[in-house]
């Protein structure tokens, strides 16, 4: 039909109340004028017919005449005497859509328990009438309110509305045609990506049923909600149609048809697809992912072109609304994004060899929580590795695989006893490490250790449970306990703690191939943040270091005589700064080892050791006790040095971080670890292992 002909129709139309016979009588004077205008354009150009059928044809009466209707049916088309204004209109359908919301909010419920009925029917289980019953209820409530609904449209069917009404009902019909299109392709696509995701953990998770089922049910979700949309989308563009002529109800029909097969010829697709190249590529996932951008593309181009012959205006540009549905999706994208599970260094990690070493008698005491290692040699072997920073994501995915090798290196290399690491083993810190994940790269490290054969424990870090995180401490210690010695045969993670502050605060007593206690390793939580403003470092709190002192008197009085131990922790006490300081000043109050302090490095802080205000009573404490010799931390990165202050040697780790700093990708001369031998008598030694020495 030619868009002058249909404007022209609509022009003389504007004045005229909306009521069922005027659309349609409207529609037939397009149609024929519109047969008019191309016989003419027979004889005559297009310019001098459209003149010839406006001359002839200008006034409505002739219009109808043409289309075959009467000056009086013409004329009762004017009267507006019982026309719906726009306020009454807005309410009645404001009505009507509340109680859609309703039925479609029910029928996703009895979705939900339908499916459950299913299951239960299938497993013989005891719950199949009481969700059939609750079934029969949200069926009814359902029932309940499309009974409702119709009963309203019958009592309004063939009202007259005017000009702002109408206008109006047809911008509600636009509306609800383009959700009705995209709620069909969201359903199928979720529908796929959701049963495809779960049944694969089945498949290839080797899953039981009883898995399958509580996963299921947990996430669909995923599945409910593009359910209330398409059904709510549904009712509402039905109830349009009925007060409004469509623009073209099979033309409608058709491509809702369409985009519901295209939707399912797609998805089948990907996922036969998926299923062929799952063998050949490490992160599946991805194809879907992918899939599903490409997906949402083609229904955009889809809405900008095909969907406009069925619309009365297909594209009605809002900014504000562009704007914050954007923002909207951005954000919620964004943290979906973040926060998920990845394993794309997995492969590797599945490639590590079991890394030979000596085999020790490894006890764990469920009253204490402490953790005896009976060592089997002469000399016990520490590696320690600091600041790790596996990112977990594909933003630093070259990174992660970075440190895992480097870690990997250092183990090898000196093929230690025990590995302890101090802290932000994970770097769960949005855009720095495009991931807010800190469950998956504690997965990762525990496997690749596990996979080492070396025991190790750890400290924690100010990174490892930041804020926006998306685990928080307490769910972080139920992974850690899930895998720790009695699942993996080689974390030495306590299954209980004792109630001090800190997120782990933990004893390793080491013992001599006689039975006699050596050393004690204390790994002590120096926590994060004190919350008082950005980057204000927490420290080690009075009851962790009385904690400390308690647990050094206990082994000085089983042994009869003090104790060697060694603390481990994240962030360095103040007297790390004091130390240095005098070592820099030229002091004999500091003994020189090895290493360096260059500070920060031109990072957050700047400072040449980045402790807490706060001071610590730890050093203190240690110091009149007299049973630690060494320190051990990490946090600064850059700082190794090692040196000796008031008898007490305060260590810095290499680190191995690729990630967190900007720019210590590229450098290599502050990573690497130390490696702490200890001899039977309690004395020990200790060699900084750069990773420069051994790659």
């Amino acid at each position: 039909m030619d868009k002058r002909t249909d404007q022209l129709v609509e022009l003389l139309f504007d004045d005229i109340p909306y009521s069922p016979e005027a659309g349609e009588a409207q529609e037939k004077i397009c149609r024929a004028l519109d047969g008019k205008y191309r016989e003419l354009c027979k004889d005559m150009p297009e310019g001098e017919a459209m003149d010839a059928l406006l001359s002839e044809y200008g006034q409505l009466s002739k219009m109808a005449q043409l289309a075959g209707y009467s000056d009086e049916q013409a004329k009762a088309w004017r009267n507006a005497g019982d026309a719906a204004e726009l306020k009454p209109t807005k309410k009645l359908l404001w009505k009507q859509r509340r109680r859609t919301y309703a039925a479609a909010l029910f029928v996703m419920f009895a979705f939900t328990e339908l499916v459950w009925m299913i299951y239960n029917a299938v497993n013989l289980n005891k719950e199949f009438f009481f969700v059939t019953a609750m079934f029969a209820v949200f069926g009814l409530l359902t029932f309940f309110f499309v009974r409702k609904i119709s009963k309203t449209e019958r009592e309004n069917s063939g009202t007259k509305y005017d000009n702002e009404a109408y206008y109006y009902l047809r911008a509600q019909s636009d509306k609800y045609t383009k959700r009705l299109f995209n709620s069909i392709a969201l359903l199928i696509g979720t529908a796929f990506v959701f049963v495809g995701s779960e049944m694969s953990f089945y498949i290839f998770g080797n899953s039981k049923s009883a898995e399958l089922a509580e996963n299921f049910f947990s996430n669909i979700t995923m599945v409910e909600i593009p359910l209330f949309l398409l059904v709510k989308n549904l009712i509402l563009h039905r109830l349009i149609q009925k007060r409004i002529s469509h623009p073209d109800a099979k033309k409608s029909r058709k491509y809702c048809i369409f985009i519901a097969l295209f939707s399912l010829v797609y998805w089948v697709g990907v996922t036969v697809f998926t299923i062929i190249a799952s063998k050949n590529v490490s992160y599946p996932a991805n194809i879907c992912i992918a899939a599903a951008v490409i997906f949402a593309v083609i229904i955009i181009i889809l809405d900008l072109t095909a969907r406009k012959r069925v619309t009365f205006k297909n594209v009605v540009f809002n900014p504000r609304r562009f704007a914050v549905v954007t923002a909207a999706v951005v954000c919620a994208g964004g943290f979906t994004l973040l926060n998920r599970d990845t394993w794309y260094t997995q492969s590797y990690i599945n490639s590590v060899p079991v890394v030979e070493h000596n085999s020790h008698k490894i006890d764990y005491n469920e009253q204490t929580g402490v953790y005896t290692i009976t060592s089997s040699a002469e000399d016990f072997k520490i590696l320690h590795l600091t600041d790790i920073h596996i990112g977990g994501s594909l933003y630093s995915y070259s990174k992660d695989m970075k440190a895992l090798k480097a870690c990997f290196a250092e183990i090898e290399h000196t093929r230690p006893d025990l590995v302890v690491v101090t802290g932000d083993l994970c770097f769960p810190l949005g855009i720095m490490s495009m991931s807010l994940n800190n469950s998956a790269p504690v997965q990762q490290f525990a496997a690749f250790m596990r996979n080492t054969g070396i025991p190790w424990a750890f400290t924690y870090g100010n990174h490892d449970t930041e804020t926006l995180s998306t685990l928080n401490k307490t769910e972080l210690n139920e992974v850690y306990k899930a895998l720790s010695y009695k699942t993996s045969g080689n974390l030495l993670y306590p299954y209980i703690q004792p109630d001090i502050m800190g997120r782990n605060n933990q004893l390793i007593e080491l013992r001599n191939t006689d039975g006699s206690l050596n050393t004690g390793l204390f790994l002590i939580d120096s926590n994060a943040y004190t919350g008082e403003g950005i980057n204000v470092y927490d420290y080690i709190h009075d009851d962790q270091v009385d904690w400390y002192a308690d647990e050094v008197r206990r082994m000085n009085s089983e042994a009869g005589h003090t104790v060697n131990s060694f603390v481990f922790f994240h962030i360095p006490l103040q007297q790390y700064k004091t130390a240095t300081e005098l070592y820099l000043s030229g002091s004999n109050e500091v003994k020189y080892f090895f290493g360096e302090n260059p500070g920060d490095h031109g990072g957050i802080t700047n400072d040449l050791v980045c402790c807490s205000d706060y001071p610590s009573k730890m050093f203190d404490t240690a110091l009149e006790l007299g049973s630690t010799t060494g320190f051990f931390c990490g946090h600064d990165h850059y700082n190794n040095a090692s040196i000796e202050y008031k008898g007490i040697r305060l260590t810095y780790g290499m680190s191995i971080d690729y990630l967190a700093m900007p720019g210590i990708e590229k450098e290599t001369k502050q990573r690497g670890a130390e490696l702490i031998t200890i001899h039977p008598d309690s004395s020990w030694d200790l060699e900084q292992i750069p990773l420069t020495s051994i790659t």
